[in-house]
């Protein structure tokens, strides 16, 4: 497997610049002098940085995209630690309060995918054409997925494409940009998807290349997603377009469907041993001595946990159950009993995702913890628990079910999608949990609850109930049976402005250029 390494010295020393302002357009110019952009070796060692920048970015899918879902206590855990993200995790979100900032970062990334498509789709002559549109077709995809995350967060941002001060703007106000409208900025981000996929188009999709790296088939998960998005969800200035995107998604997702297969142990998908497996498509690699990840966050501590609580059989737990090697975190993340109530006893995914615990004997629902197995990593060669658990973005079984859902849009059957994915939940057990087709909105339903159970930690819940829709076509995000518990919706209908988030005071400061997000007072 291709190792994605933060080595890449000459990435790091030639494309790591220092950044102007908050859309960090200005880097210095160490391509002027001539040493770099003069080989192949040295265009793909920069594609190879690019997705270690996008691997530093990996935690971008869980904070935009799960965070604000309400699979999650808020306040404090089972083991009394301080939880983080309490705003964002009750939405109680405003300008001053906007949970996260300067764009999440990801214009600097974006600066440097941008200066790679100036310099390969201008210059580089010494690439044939197959190898250009290659390290093109990946690059305009990383940007499309950038953009597609900034779209879904804030609606309207700023385009940026250029690098300028390669461009010879070198005063400040050049640097200003404003907030494109969401109109203009989906169909920038439509149009940089179909430069990857027609970039792509003498490909064809293999379930044997390196998943590590951007393909023709995240490309194609990333623009039926994006369908899927503009069809379905209607933001101030920007409504959804309806059936004909749907089925731009499903032509899309067509591609996908019979490529790559569900493996039968829902565990093994996320195995350190296992990883390239046939269920992923495009995943973030992490590895002991490379990099690691913040899955420690989301388990026990020793001293809070071994001979202080109870398991499932009412019996106290004395060892270390998981082998951590007292590397658990201050436990900063914890999924919610009304959630995790929801798996029936039969699906494989509850115990695979979960490690269940009571904090008294009496087992009752108010003394319910639990911690996350998806991330646990594994043991290194120095007998050390490592927090490497690859990022999946995309896996097959996420393509079934989003396949399932745009044939709910279309009015079409989207049982069989939903029982592929349960048939290996259950596995024995199936018999009886079959799902039969229903109205649209006990489809949509059901179509999301299976996605909740399928793909906890991988950023999908947020953006899932965001998408989704009831009867009237409205999100699900307004509606209590979408949420945990099912008593309250995640956001009232008075506070529509709430599907996206606001600016924060600094990055408008910066720029006098931006306006806030419909909805937000500005001072």
């Amino acid at each position: 497997m291709k190792k994605i390494i933060y080595i890449v010295s000459l990435f790091v020393t030639s494309v790591l610049y220092t950044s102007c302002d908050a859309l960090d357009l200005a880097p210095e110019d160490y391509f002027g002098s001539g040493n770099y952009w003069n080989n192949e070796a040295q265009v793909d060692g920069y594609m190879t940085g690019l997705h270690s920048q996008l691997r530093n970015s990996y935690d971008m899918f869980y904070v935009l995209g799960e965070v604000r879902g309400g699979t999650q206590r808020v306040g404090t855990s089972s083991e009394n630690t301080s939880l983080n993200y309490a705003n964002l995790r009750s939405n109680v979100i405003d300008q001053d309060r906007p949970g996260i900032s300067n764009w999440y970062g990801l214009y600097s990334p974006i600066m440097q995918v941008n200066h790679f498509i100036q310099k390969v789709e201008n210059e580089c002559a010494f690439l044939d054409d197959t190898n250009r549109k290659q390290y093109l077709a990946q690059a305009y995809g990383i940007r499309a997925l950038y953009y597609f995350m900034l779209y879904k967060t804030y609606g309207g941002v700023p385009i940026v494409t250029e690098v300028e001060l390669l461009n010879g703007k070198v005063t400040a106000d050049k640097f200003y940009v404003e907030r494109s409208t969401p109109g203009a900025t989906l169909e920038f981000i439509k149009g940089d998807i179909q430069k990857s996929e027609s970039n792509y188009a003498d490909v064809t999709i293999e379930n044997n290349y390196d998943k590590t790296m951007w393909s023709k088939a995240a490309t194609l998960m990333l623009k039926a997603e994006i369908y899927m998005w503009a069809a379905k969800v209607s933001i101030t200035g920007q409504t959804a377009t309806g059936t004909e995107d749907l089925k731009v998604a499903r032509t899309a997702l067509n591609q996908i469907i019979g490529k790559f297969e569900l493996l039968s142990s829902f565990e093994s998908v996320f195995s350190t041993s296992n990883r390239n497996n046939k269920e992923v498509i495009f995943t973030l690699h992490f590895a002991d001595g490379e990099a690691t990840n913040w899955g420690s966050q989301f388990l026990y501590q020793d001293a809070v946990f071994i001979g202080q609580v109870y398991g499932r059989d009412g019996n106290r737990i004395e060892t270390d159950t998981l082998n951590l090697k007292g590397t658990g975190g201050v436990f900063r993340h914890e999924y919610t009993h009304d959630f995790w109530s929801t798996y029936d006893a039969e699906d494989t995914r509850r115990d695979a995702t979960f490690l269940e615990y009571y904090t008294q004997e009496d087992l009752n629902a108010t003394s319910f913890g639990c911690v996350l197995k998806k991330c646990i990593g594994s043991i290194n060669s120095n007998n050390n628990r490592i927090y490497d658990t690859d990022v999946i973005v995309y896996r097959y079984a996420d393509a079934l079910l989003m396949m399932a859902e745009v044939a709910n849009g279309l009015d079409e059957s989207c049982s069989t999608y939903i029982n592929d994915v349960r048939k290996r939940a259950y596995g024995d057990d199936y018999p009886g949990h079959e799902y039969s087709d229903g109205s649209f909105e006990a489809n949509e339903l059901a179509i999301l609850h299976e996605r909740d159970k399928e793909f906890v930690w991988e950023g999908k819940r947020w953006f899932d109930v965001v998408r989704m829709q009831d009867a009237s076509h409205k999100s699900l995000v307004f509606s209590a049976s979408a949420n945990y518990p099912t008593t309250k919706a995640l956001i009232d209908t008075k506070e529509e402005h709430k599907l996206l988030w606001p600016l924060d005071v600094s990055t408008m400061n910066i720029n006098p250029l931006l306006e806030q997000t419909p909805g937000y007072v500005q001072k």
